[in-house]
């Protein structure tokens, strides 16, 4: 045996990953700034959007210009440059005589965007159900099963990526990608409260078992059951926000003109 395969062999089996404790926000990052690629203000933009979104940086996290700066090999001009451009994305807080923070989560916005996501998605399943080949909707079923296995596996990194691989893939069988572009747009808030919802005992597999809901009506070619289950599928998320806000309540933010419901309780 060659001593490649030795080593091979002589590895540990990989196991699968523990899921987060129920009700547990994502564990903090732990960034390995020496791999960081060529350095600037957009880079630090886009990687600290990304793990603000992913809530690797949980609201309320304060945000220092001089350990940024040094954490991405940079002045401190490209930091301002990059928490300039996050709050106008209302992902950071830059607060007078107090600091920067990781923003709360506007509650109202969420809303917003399952208002408007409803409605695009119900157009991409629509044209979808109508005109995707059978070979897109193995595609899709593919995805679904590889979204089982991250569940089953607690791996929430990667059950996000077959989510949103499940999402695309409609909105390209519907000849509509660009429709999906559009939502990523608008979604930087849900992608937040969604990831709180991850961890609750079943969530992940309940999300698996609506996207199947979904598929099979298209594959039916029925074209308003396929857009009956996708609401019903992100129906679910608006249904929740009162629960985890209880669970979090210092991640949110509470407009009293519109929530006056959430107030209420």
């Amino acid at each position: 045996m060659e001593n490649g395969d030795q080593n091979a062999s002589s590895r540990p089996t990989a196991r699968p990953r523990k899921p987060r404790a129920p009700n547990a926000p994502p564990k903090a990052h732990r960034h390995q700034g020496a791999s960081l690629p060529a350095r600037n203000s957009d880079f630090v933009y886009q990687d600290l959007r990304r793990e603000i979104i992913s809530m690797r940086l949980t609201p309320g996290t304060a945000i220092l210009e001089k350990n940024l700066a040094q954490r991405y090999g940079v002045s401190r001009t490209p930091v301002r440059e990059a928490i300039v451009r996050l709050a106008k994305d209302r992902l950071i807080d830059v607060v007078a005589k107090s600091g920067t923070f990781v923003a709360p989560i506007p509650l109202a916005m969420v809303r917003e965007a399952l208002v408007a996501r409803r409605a695009l998605e119900a157009a991409t399943v629509r044209e979808a159900t109508e005109k995707a080949s059978e070979s897109q909707f193995m595609e899709i079923r593919a995805i679904i099963q590889r979204q089982r296995e991250n569940a089953q596996a607690g791996d929430e990194a990667a059950f996000h990526r077959a989510d949103d691989d499940f999402h695309a893939a409609i909105a390209a069988a519907g000849r509509l990608a660009g429709i999906w572009d559009m939502i990523q747009q608008i979604r930087i808030q849900i992608e937040r409260y969604r990831r709180l919802t991850l961890p609750q005992p079943g969530r992940m597999l309940k999300v698996v078992g609506e996207h199947e809901a979904v598929l099979e009506a298209m594959v039916r070619r029925d074209a308003d059951e396929a857009v009956a289950k996708m609401a019903y599928h992100l129906n679910n998320l608006q249904l929740d926000i009162a629960v985890f806000r209880d669970m979090w309540p210092d991640y949110f933010l509470l407009d009293p003109a519109v929530d006056s419901d959430l107030l209420a309780e």
